[in-house]
C-alpha cells in the first residue's frame, strides 16, 4: 500500500459507488477477475443500523476487546467481510476516506488509517483520544500486506513481528557519489560509515514489541493453510532458492518502516543490515511497509496517558510482492512489474487466516486475556 493507481478496475469501483481508494499492489486484474477475486469492490461494507446487541461501556466509551488496524480499503474490507455485523462509529479526525471505526458484538473492530506514516500516525492519534472507545485493556493488532524478503518468506507469506524499524531514519548519498568502500549511499545520521549505529535522537528509529504476544500470535497461527494463486505460483519458481520458492506459510521475522517504495539488491541488503544494527543483531528483516513506525509512536503517546497498553501490540504483514528481483530480472522490472506477481489477492486473505486465530482467542477466551497475555 505504497500509493494509489488509477485504472480500469477504479473506474469500476467508481461505477459501483465505492470510494475505497485503489493501492497501487492491486495486480493488472481483468474486471471479471477482479469482480470475483476482490469482493470488497462489490459491496458497501454492511453496518447495524442501531446499537442493539452491542454494550456501550460503563461511561468511558465502547469496550473493544481487539482493534484490526489497518491502512487501506481491502486490508480492512477482508474483516468486514467476514466478522460482521458491524456498528459503525464515526471518529473525528479519522481520514476523510476512512472516517468510521466498525466494532461487531464480539467486541472486534476495525480501523483504517489511510497509507503512509503520516496518515497512520494521525488516525491512531484520533482514535486513541477520542472519547468513544475504552482502549485500556485492548488488544490492538496491526494487519497489512508489505513487500517481503525472499531469503525469509514467499509471496503469501505472513510474517509476526518483534521488532519495528524505520527505514526513512538515514543520511543518504546518491550510490553514484558514494565512497567506494560503502555497500550503498546509506548511513546513520550523525555517523562516520554504514556500520555504525547511530545514536536514536529521533526516538523513533526501532520498538520492540511484547515477545510474549508475537510468540503467542504465532503459536495459534503457525499451522494455519494459506492462501495461493497461479500467478503467485508463477512467480516464485523464477527464484532459484527457499523459501522464495516454496509455498506461503505463517513465520516470525521483523518489519522495516519507511515512506519510499523500493526494490533492488543493494537497497534490500541494507535493510538486512540496518534491522541488525538497529535491534543489535536481535532482528531479522523479512518486510517493507509505510507505516508501523508511526502507527506505534501514536500508541506510545496514548500509552504516556495511560489510554492503551503497549504491551498488547502486535503486527502481522503478508507479503504481497517481492523486495527485489530474481536472478537475471532488473530491479526496475520488478518494480514495475510488482503486480504481475499475483501476490496481492492471496496477501490480503492472508491476513485474515493468519491474524483471526489471535483475534478469536482474545475475543472467545477474555477471562484469560483480560490481565495480559496468557502463559499457556
Amino acid at each position: 500500500m505504497k500509493s494509489i493507481v488509477r485504472s480500469s478496475l477504479d473506474l469500476f469501483l467508481r461505477s459501483a459507488r465505492i470510494s475505497t481508494k485503489i493501492p497501487a499492489r492491486i495486480p493488472a486484474l481483468s474486471l471479471a477477475a477482479a469482480t470475483a477475486t476482490l469482493a470488497f469492490s462489490a459491496c458497501a461494507p454492511t453496518f447495524a443500523q442501531d446499537a442493539d446487541g452491542f454494550r456501550s461501556g460503563d461511561g468511558r466509551g465502547q469496550p473493544v476487546k481487539v482493534m484490526i488496524i489497518s491502512m487501506f480499503g481491502p486490508e480492512g474490507q477482508v474483516w468486514l467481510d467476514k466478522l460482521g455485523p458491524w456498528k459503525a462509529i464515526r471518529v473525528t479526525g479519522l481520514s476523510p476516506d476512512y472516517p468510521v471505526v466498525n466494532c461487531n458484538r464480539q467486541e472486534i473492530c476495525v480501523m483504517t488509517t489511510g497509507m503512509g506514516h503520516t496518515n497512520a500516525a494521525a488516525s491512531l492519534m484520533a482514535l486513541t483520544f477520542s472519547d468513544k472507545f475504552d482502549l485500556r485493556r485492548t488488544y490492538f493488532m496491526i494487519a497489512g500486506i508489505a513487500g517481503i524478503d525472499p531469503m525469509q518468506g514467499t509471496l503469501g507469506s505472513a510474517a509476526w513481528a518483534k521488532y519495528l524499524v524505520d527505514f526513512g531514519i538515514q543520511w543518504e548519498l546518491d550510490a553514484r557519489e558514494k565512497p567506494d568502500s560503502w555497500p550503498s549511499g546509506f548511513l546513520g545520521i550523525n555517523t562516520k560509515s554504514p556500520n555504525d549505529k547511530p545514536p536514536l535522537d529521533y526516538k523513533t528509529e526501532v520498538f520492540q514489541l511484547n515477545p510474549d504476544l508475537a510468540d503467542a500470535a504465532y503459536a495459534l497461527s503457525k499451522n494455519v493453510v494459506l492462501s495461493d494463486s497461479p500467478e503467485a505460483q508463477a512467480a516464485r519458481a523464477k527464484f532459484s532458492y527457499a523459501p522464495a520458492n516454496r509455498a506461503p506459510k505463517v513465520i516470525q521475522c521483523d518489519t522495516l518502516a519507511g515512506d519510499t517504495w523500493w526494490s533492488g539488491k543493494y537497497i534490500g541488503e541494507r535493510a538486512r543490515a540496518w534491522t541488525k544494527l538497529l535491534t543489535d543483531g536481535k532482528g531479522v528483516y523479512c518486510t517493507t511497509q509505510q507505516e508501523d513506525n508511526a502507527t506505534y509512536e501514536a500508541l506510545k503517546r496514548a500509552a504516556s496517558a495511560h489510554r492503551v497498553d503497549l504491551n498488547r501490540v502486535a503486527a502481522v504483514r503478508a507479503g504481497s510482492d517481492f523486495d527485489r528481483p530474481y536472478d537475471g530480472q532488473s530491479a526496475s522490472d520488478n518494480l514495475l512489474n510488482y503486480a504481475a506477481q499475483g501476490g496481492f489477492v492471496p496477501a490480503i486473505e492472508n491476513l485474515y487466516r493468519a491474524g483471526n486465530p489471535l483475534v478469536q482467542d482474545i475475543a472467545t477466551h477474555w477471562s484469560e486475556w483480560r490481565d495480559g497475555v496468557p502463559q499457556r
